[in-house]
């Protein structure tokens, strides 16, 4: 798929949306992916994970057993990834404001492990989910994504593979652009979910 065709498949679920946006990173944007739209039709997930997942076994050249994914976003593409490539999917939970495996969920130790994520824009959630993986004994040998909206530019410390790369603008609160200076921004994201 091409990143046209990726936004087209958002656009059709009515998920990219115009606005003041504050991101989970804390930037602020004007625009927002709500992958939750894409995620209540099961095709559509299936038809862009089924995608990603060829695009991981084109890429990525070391094995894995495992996926793992940050909750909230990431459980529904890791759920998908792991039926398209057959593998066990298990997420990262935060508790006391970190994630870690909970819920009977366990990597053996030296275990290879593809983390899955849905949308990075710095790639934060994706490097605290990266350490938890290790925290549990787990080798995170790359990542994924659907959106890649940094425009390649987020650092996850393994190789991140994007279903497609965008550059939407994102802006430091202070430093708004005037179409956004006093307008109240809504923050839709999930970090900061007990």
């Amino acid at each position: 798929m091409t990143p046209e065709q990726v936004l087209n498949e958002f656009r059709k679920a009515g998920a990219l949306l115009e606005g003041h946006f504050i991101l989970s990173s804390g930037k602020h944007s004007d625009i927002f992916l709500q992958k939750a739209l894409v995620f209540r039709d099961a095709k559509r997930t299936a038809k862009l994970c089924k995608a990603l997942a060829a695009k991981v076994r084109e890429e990525v050249k070391q094995g894995f057993t495992a996926i793992v994914s940050p909750a909230v976003g990431g459980i529904v593409p890791g759920y998908e990834m792991g039926r398209q490539l057959g593998l066990p999917a298990m997420y990262v939970e935060r508790q006391d404001g970190t994630f870690h495996l909970r819920r009977g969920f366990e990597l053996e130790k030296g275990q290879k492990v593809l983390m899955v994520e849905d949308i990075v824009t710095t790639g934060l959630s994706s490097r605290e989910c990266l350490d938890a993986i290790r925290a549990a004994g787990g080798k995170p040998v790359a990542a994924a994504c659907l959106i890649d909206r940094s425009g390649g530019k987020a650092k996850v410390g393994v190789k991140l593979v994007a279903l497609a790369q965008v550059k939407f603008p994102a802006w430091e609160a202070d430093k708004l652009p005037k179409h956004l200076q006093g307008t109240p921004g809504v923050k839709p994201g999930s970090r900061g979910l007990a």
